[in-house]
């Protein structure tokens, strides 16, 4: 699954900010004190096609995967403190920085070995960006921060939103630092189709009807995995969690810190809960928002992300059909009959797409729109714009405005190129875990499941569990625990209604952390870092800036 920051609330969806850096999903405008951050697996359906099993935990290679597995015994083990000889070069280079991208921001390239169990086999080169401490006061250190994805651009995110928004006191005392992890935007990235090929993969119809739609849907899965081993057959054995998280390691040592402190969100929890698995000792201020559970199977991920985004319509429906301008239906309509017309009218789009006004001729059929909704579900400010999209295509035909949402979702500019964010994703959720199903048989026997987690949104997200089957290199990650035995408290972050990090993913991580303090946020959408809340908000400035953890089972509204 894809597992990506929410916008911003004030975040217009169909906003590209990719401009020329690349970025996530949209650009935000910088937060005030009163007003997110996006997985290891980190889908919102995103793309139905290149998400939905990426960003899930690995599950044994042969399990029955249409049953829910257990939860992973396996612990990630702390690497030795000492470091190695052969990475002493890495640990010892020193950084050249250059003014960058927006005023006050500076950007250099870190060297990090391609092959850890090889360093000798060359390098990575990976893209990192500075806004140094404003002041006043004494300097804490630097500040790394990850949006999630995986595939968002730190550096982007960086410079339109933690460089800026953050709050004010958490910028003057620290260096704000982000580093595209390796396959991701301005680092060595992972590329795999043209943007012609890019466009028919997003369009293809992942709640296949018959055998020619499977095949079809297959042939789209293969041809996707062989254009990425094809275009990137040196780095795609290299782009594992594990891996970056030893590249943040690097980046603490030549940033001249003794411990990182990093602020996380979605995939991005899964990034730093795996560098304190790695080096408990070096763990500082961890803040993980919008947690991942690395213990669970791809499949039960899968599940319960199906099951997250359920929970999203259906406060979405709740409040949609309140509203004058409900498409859905009237005051008189429950959630579960909104979902109902929803369902006819993606079954309508599948038969028969309407028009965009797209220059390359592009119609919104079935995939496209069902992307364009899962969208505006990481963040209840998109309501609105979803509630105008639904009405303009369901009651006028018009289907651009949902397609922009989509595009937004994608990445895609107006121009029609993509970013390289599906790739990575796809790169990184395919290395890091074994594929949730192997063949259309599994996913067969899995759709009653599925479907019942989500009527609306149940088979297209099963269908999307498949793609990883077809991918050209072996995972080498598995499902497994995260302790962090020995490090310092690490916040950890869930919010009740999200629908692409469930809550119960946030709870299961802090019980696994041998130092967790979960901070609970009872709302809707993805993460809850400035989003908002200023409970939410005042504990994590208060353990960023002071090292004093929210108390145990603090909730906040």
């Amino acid at each position: 699954m894809y597992f990506r920051r929410a916008p911003r609330p004030s975040d217009p969806l169909n906003h590209h900010p990719n401009d020329p850096l690349g970025d996530s999903p949209a650009a935000p405008r910088a937060r005030s004190r009163t007003s997110p951050a996006g997985s290891r697996r980190g889908i919102a359906l995103a793309a139905l096609l290149s998400a939905a099993a990426l960003l899930v935990p690995a599950c044994s290679a042969r399990e029955t995967r249409h049953q829910a597995a257990p939860a992973a015994d396996a612990v990630l083990a702390a690497l030795p403190r000492s470091t190695p000889s052969a990475l002493a070069p890495y640990y010892g280079q020193k950084l050249t920085w250059r003014d960058c991208g927006a005023p006050g921001f500076q950007c250099t390239t870190m060297k990090a070995p391609l092959d850890y169990a090889r360093p000798s086999a060359g390098d990575v080169r990976l893209a990192v960006a500075r806004k140094k401490a404003t002041g006043p006061g004494s300097r804490l250190g630097s500040l790394l921060v990850n949006p999630g994805g995986p595939g968002g651009s730190a550096i982007g995110y960086l410079q339109q939103y933690a460089g800026l928004g953050y709050p004010a006191e958490v910028r003057a005392r620290y260096d704000m630092v982000a580093m595209d992890p390796r396959g991701v935007a301005r680092s060595e990235s992972v590329e795999c189709l043209g943007d012609r090929d890019m466009d028919t993969y997003t369009q293809t119809d992942v709640t296949p009807d018959d055998r020619e739609e499977t095949d079809a849907l297959v042939g789209a899965y293969r041809k996707f995995a062989e254009g990425c081993g094809a275009r990137a057959p040196r780095l795609l054995r290299h782009v594992s969690t594990v891996e970056a998280a030893r590249d943040m390691d690097i980046l603490r040592a030549v940033l001249g810190d003794r411990r990182l402190t990093y602020v996380g969100a979605s995939y991005g929890t899964f990034l730093g809960a795996t560098y304190a698995g790695l080096f408990p000792d070096r763990a500082g201020r961890l803040v993980l928002d919008g947690a991942l559970d690395p213990s669970l199977s791809a499949a039960r991920m899968n599940l319960d992300q199906t099951a997250g985004f359920e929970t999203a319509f259906q406060s979405f429906a709740k409040d949609c059909v309140r509203q004058s301008d409900c498409p859905l239906g009237g005051p008189d309509t429950t959630p579960r009959q909104a979902g109902d017309h929803l369902a006819a009218f993606f079954r309508k789009l599948d038969a028969h797409p309407i028009p965009t006004g797209d220059k390359s001729g592009r119609k919104l059929g079935e995939a496209l729109a069902t992307t364009g909704v899962i969208a505006a579900m990481y963040d209840q400010s998109a309501w609105p714009q979803l509630r105008g999209a639904l009405t303009s295509a369901m009651k006028d035909g018009d289907g651009a405005a949902l397609l922009a949402l989509s595009d937004s979702y994608y990445e895609r500019d107006s121009g029609g190129h993509y970013n390289n964010l599906m790739y990575a994703n796809a790169a990184v959720n395919c290395l890091d875990l074994p594929p949730a199903y192997d063949t259309p048989a599994e996913v067969e026997k899995a759709l009653p499941a599925f479907e019942k987690a989500s009527p609306v949104f149940g088979r297209g997200l099963a269908w999307a569990s498949l793609n990883c089957a077809y991918w050209p290199v072996k995972p080498t990650g598995a499902a497994h625990r995260i302790e962090a035995k020995g490090a310092a408290p690490i916040v950890v972050v869930g919010t009740l209604r999200d629908p692409a990090t469930p809550y119960r993913w946030a709870r299961s991580l802090a019980r696994q952390l041998s130092s967790a303090h979960l901070l609970t946020f009872d709302g809707d959408g993805h993460t809850a870092f400035g989003r908002g809340s200023r409970c939410i908000d005042s504990a994590i400035d208060a353990y960023l800036l002071r090292g004093t953890p929210p108390a145990q089972g603090k909730r906040c509204s």
